[in-house]
Parts: structure tokens; C-alpha cells; sequence
């Protein structure tokens, strides 16, 4: 059997994609952009093998539904809410101005309006994996100034799907009908370019209508039979199968786009209990198809734009990295927030990722924005993404808040002594370093961790615990564990966890390259620290035990163990009736 073009985009996308994005993780670069280099490469504007750009392009249609349930199943209205004072009007307004830049220069190139309003709209909107790298590298995400740029991300976000589902009313009104494309409904009644929007607005009504009334309560129960039914396999494909589905019927249906159906589903699955579980079940397939969205981009990049308009592609990256910065730190600044703020918030943004490429792509096939554009919008992001560590590293050089002293001992030996062994609390680094002595430091507050971190308080222990993430968080805040928020395998992080001064160091994570990582960091720190981690097979107790634990737990084991020993225990006696007294 001959391989056919599906197999060679899958094996020529995915080997280069993980060649290019592990090079571009060496050099600590967004892997995002070794995913572009790797669709470059395969793509027909270079020399070599050139994958089938028709598949290319259905596999991206599934990574952009997957994308997007992605970004419903973590949207959250409460963090929206806690910072919608400012990030609300400060993204509609910087949106705006990005959008008005973009036209400006469109119309400079002699575009049309609708050409101009795509692109800037593409140049509008900043990239949600590079932002949240960003801010958890500088464990900046639960600070204030972390806080309004997610918020503000969350707000941008809502405004490209709006985007997504008005451009192709607006190409309806304005293109009319296309050779061997059906005339929609729409254009059958000659509605104009108002009354197409008037009518598309009506669809997603009904789709919002639809997925409320319906899909709030048809997708969380069938979610919850299938958990119940205690198939791992069946919960992971009925979670595959309701975000493909629901973008299928938003699209078949409504009239709407696969984007929109898919946030929908991921939004509504959300306010689950099962969301959790849902998005880690979704995510490996979801980062798969993600990986050749982005190939597929990168396949339409054609390079020699940076030969051939040399001035249009500085003005773009002086949109989005200019323009949008300035537009974000005047608004910052004008609700009040210190620079610091104002700055960390303007260079989180000066960046384009996925909603840019999926606007790209979506107005080059409705024939409203020119292939240069789409080129224009590509090479920005490339550059875009490779030089926001650059604008985060000047901020965090003069944009740095003074670090307040600690209250100093009252004897010089005690001052010498939390010199030694207290590090300085970093604010603008939203990690606080513990204080606790002779403490048990508990890694990960899922299921083992928080019932480890329970017993441990309830013995009297004082426990630190490192933890990440909302729902673990909130649980060690209730059970009364002092808390450190960020990924123990931060160096950073576990330093400040204080493990010179601990008793015990608990890693109750179940990722064991993960715990690896934390072993091994902990005992560079600590020689003689105690370390017990846990495991699920004998190949993760050879690797944490090589990585420095001095004990590791296998789960299976341990259930073993305890069976066994119920086995050889002596039965009780049978009970029998107390005799009469004599």
C-alpha cells in the first residue's frame, strides 16, 4: 500500500513542527513560531517536498474548531468581571485604534475599506498563548496587572468571534454571488448590506437561544452518563464528539461559523464540574490539530514579501508593536494604574497570534482582503512574537517597582540569621518567599495532595503548598495551607518554598516529567531534604528515584499491599449470643 497525502502532511507537518518548535524552544522563542518555520518549509513558496495544501487546510479546520473550544472552555466570566472596569473599555478603544491603524494603511496600499477593516481587525487582537506564557514565565498571572491583561485578552477574544461570524455577512453584501457558490438567503431577497447583518445577527440569536435552552442541558448530562459509565476512552471521544458536532450544526444549521459553534460548546461545558477533566481529556488532540493550524499558515507564507514591500511590512510591525502598546499604556494610565502596570499591560499585547491567522485566512477565502495582506499579517506575527521577550525584558529593566525591606530583627544575629535564610518578597513578581521552619511542602493540591495536605494539617503540621491552578487553589486556601502560586518546577518558585528550612517535601503531581524536575531541583537544593513522590508505574519510580526522591509511592502498589495484607490478617471471630450470667 502506497502512502497518500494525508499521511505525508501528517508526517512532514508534525516531524518538522516538533523539529523547528523544539529549536525555537532552545533559544526561548514561542514555540508558535518553529510551527509557522515548520509550514514554511512544506509550503510552496520554498524549495523541496510541498504538502497538499487542500488538506492542509480541512486538518486546520479542525485545529480552529478545537481552538476555539479551547478558548470557551477556559473563558471566565469571573475574571472578566473582577477587572471590567478597566478591560472592558480598554480593549473596545485599543481594538479601535489598531483597527483605524490598519485601515489607514490598507487604504495608503490602495485597498478597499473592507480590505482595511479585516486587516486591522487581524492586527487588533494579540495571541493568547504567547500573552499567558508571558505573564506565568514572570509568575505575573495572579497579580493585578496579570489580572487585566487576561481580562483584556478575554474581551478581544469575544470581539474576533463577533468578527468571525459578521465578515461573511459583510463579503455576502458586498461580493453578491460568486461562480459555484450558492447565493445565501440573504442575497436572494437583495437585504443590502445592513439587513445582512441584521440577519446574520438573528442566526447566532438563534444558535445563543439554541445552545441555552437545549445544549445547557443536553451536553452536561451527556458528559456526566459517560463519566459515570468509568470509560476514560468514552468521556475523552464524547468530548471530541460534542465540540465537532455542535461547530457542525452551528454551521449546517444557523448558518454560522464552526469557530463560533465550537466556543459555545467549550463556553457551556465550562460551567460544568467536568470541565476540568474535559479540557486535559481534549487537550493532546487539540494541541495536535492546533500544530497543523499553525503549519497550514505558515504553508501560505510567502517570504519574499519581506523583499517586496519592505515599507508596508515595518508599518505593519509599528502597528502592533507601536501602536497598539501606546494606544494600551494611555488607556492603562488614564484609569489610574501605575506605569508599571500601564507598561506590562501594552507589551503582553504587542503581539498577533491565532485569531489573526484564522481572520487572515477567512478574508483571503471570501476574496475581501488580498493575499499580501494575509503576507503582511503572517510576517508581523513572526516578528511580532519573537521580539515581545525583548519588550518584556525593558520592562521588567525600568518599569521594575521598588522592593519594600522586611521589618529587620531586633538583634544583629537574628538579622543575619533571615538574611540567610528568608529571601526578599518580590511584588512585581507576584511570588512572596514562605517564612514557615521545620514545614512539609506539599507539590500539586489535586486529589492525592489535597487529602495528604488535609491529614498534614489536621496532625498539627504547618504545610506550604505550591499550586497553580483555580480550583486546587481555592481548596488549600479553605483547608488553611499557607499558599505559593506558580509551577514548582520553576526554579524561582521552589526557591522560594523555602526547602533549606523544611522538614519533608511531598511532589503529588501526576506528571512525572514534571516531579522529575522537581526532584532534581530540590535536592540541588537540599541534600538531605526527604523527598517522596508518587508514580504510576515502575519505569516513573526508576526515573523519579534517579531524579532524587528518596521514596516514590506507586498508587498500584500501595492497593496491592492493603489487599494482600487483608488476606493474611486473621479473621475475626464469628459473633455469637452473650451467655447468661451464672
Amino acid at each position: 500500500m502506497h502512502h497518500g497525502p494525508l499521511i505525508a502532511i501528517l508526517v512532514a507537518g508534525l516531524g518538522l513542527a516538533f523539529v523547528f518548535g523544539a529549536l525555537a524552544q532552545r533559544f526561548r522563542i514561542s514555540p508558535l513560531v518553529g510551527y509557522l518555520v515548520a509550514g514554511v518549509a512544506v509550503g510552496p513558496f520554498t524549495p523541496g517536498f510541498v504538502a497538499d495544501q487542500n488538506l492542509a487546510n480541512e486538518l486546520a479546520e479542525i485545529g480552529v474548531i478545537l481552538l476555539m473550544f479551547g478558548v470557551g472552555l477556559h473563558f471566565s466570566l469571573k475574571d472578566l468581571l473582577s477587572v471590567k472596569a478597566i478591560a472592558v473599555p480598554g480593549a473596545i478603544v485599543q481594538i479601535g485604534v489598531a483597527t483605524l491603524l490598519g485601515m489607514g494603511l490598507g487604504l495608503l496600499m490602495g485597498w478597499t475599506w473592507v480590505s482595511g477593516l479585516v486587516f486591522g481587525l487581524a492586527l487588533s487582537v494579540a495571541s493568547t498563548v504567547v500573552l499567558l506564557r508571558a505573564l506565568q514565565e514572570r509568575r505575573l498571572v495572579q497579580s493585578e496587572k496579570g489580572k487585566i491583561a487576561v481580562g483584556w485578552l478575554i474581551v478581544e477574544d469575544l470581539a474576533m468571534v463577533l468578527a468571525l461570524v459578521m465578515i461573511p455577512a459583510v463579503a455576502d453584501a458586498l461580493n453578491g454571488s460568486r461562480p459555484g457558490v450558492p447565493t445565501p438567503l440573504s442575497g436572494q431577497f437583495d437585504l443590502g448590506l445592513w439587513g445582512v447583518l441584521g440577519f446574520t445577527l438573528m442566526k447566532v440569536v438563534a444558535f445563543m437561544a439554541f445552545m441555552l435552552v437545549v445544549g445547557r442541558r443536553v451536553i452536561p448530562w451527556v458528559l456526566h452518563w459517560v463519566a459515570h459509565t468509568g470509560s476514560r476512552e468514552l468521556f475523552r471521544l464524547a468530548v471530541l464528539a460534542v465540540a465537532l458536532g455542535v461547530a457542525f450544526i452551528a454551521a449546517t444549521l444557523f448558518g454560522v461559523s464552526f469557530a463560533l459553534g465550537a466556543f459555545f460548546a467549550g463556553m457551556i461545558l465550562s460551567e460544568s464540574p467536568l470541565s476540568q477533566r474535559a479540557a486535559e481529556e481534549s487537550l493532546p488532540l487539540r494541541d495536535a490539530f492546533a500544530v497543523l493550524f499553525f503549519v497550514s499558515v505558515g504553508m501560505l507564507f510567502d517570504p519574499g514579501i519581506l523583499l517586496r514591500a519592505p515599507g508596508p511590512l515595518l508599518a505593519t510591525l509599528a502597528i502592533i508593536l507601536i501602536g497598539k502598546s501606546v494606544a494600551a499604556w494611555l488607556i492603562v494610565r488614564a484609569f489610574g494604574r501605575s506605569n508599571g502596570v500601564a507598561l506590562t499591560i501594552s507589551a503582553s499585547l504587542a503581539q498577533i497570534g491565532e485569531f489573526s491567522f484564522i481572520l487572515a485566512g477567512l478574508g483571503v477565502s471570501l476574496a475581501i482582503l488580498p493575499p499580501q495582506g494575509r503576507d503582511l499579517i503572517l510576517a508581523g506575527a513572526i516578528l511580532s512574537i519573537l521580539l515581545n521577550p525583548v519588550l518584556f525584558a525593558l520592562v521588567d529593566r525600568f518599569a521594575a517597582e521598588p522592593i519594600p525591606a522586611k521589618a529587620k530583627p531586633s538583634t544583629a544575629a537574628d538579622t543575619s540569621t533571615a538574611a540567610e535564610t528568608v529571601p526578599e518578597a518580590r511584588p512585581d513578581l507576584d511570588i512572596v518567599p514562605t517564612e514557615l521552619e521545620d514545614h512539609m511542602v506539599v507539590v500539586g493540591y489535586g486529589r492525592v495532595g489535597a487529602l495528604l495536605g488535609a491529614g498534614l494539617l489536621a496532625r498539627g503540621e504547618k504545610v506550604l503548598v505550591i499550586e497553580e491552578q483555580g480550583g486546587p487553589v481555592e481548596a488549600a486556601k479553605r483547608d488553611g495551607a499557607e499558599l505559593l502560586l506558580g509551577n514548582a518546577a520553576d526554579p524561582a518558585v521552589l526557591a522560594a518554598a523555602g526547602l533549606s528550612r523544611a522538614r519533608r517535601l511531598f511532589v503529588a503531581i501526576p506528571q512525572s516529567f514534571e516531579a522529575g524536575q522537581v526532584c532534581e531541583q530540590a535536592r540541588r537544593d537540599n541534600p538531605a531534604l526527604p523527598i517522596v513522590a508518587r508514580a504510576h508505574s515502575d519505569a516513573e519510580v526508576a526515573h523519579l528515584t534517579k531524579c532524587g526522591a528518596t521514596l516514590t509511592i506507586m498508587g498500584e502498589a500501595e492497593i496491592a499491599r492493603a489487599m494482600l495484607a487483608l488476606c493474611v490478617a486473621p479473621e475475626p471471630p464469628p459473633a455469637t449470643e452473650p451467655q447468661p450470667a451464672a
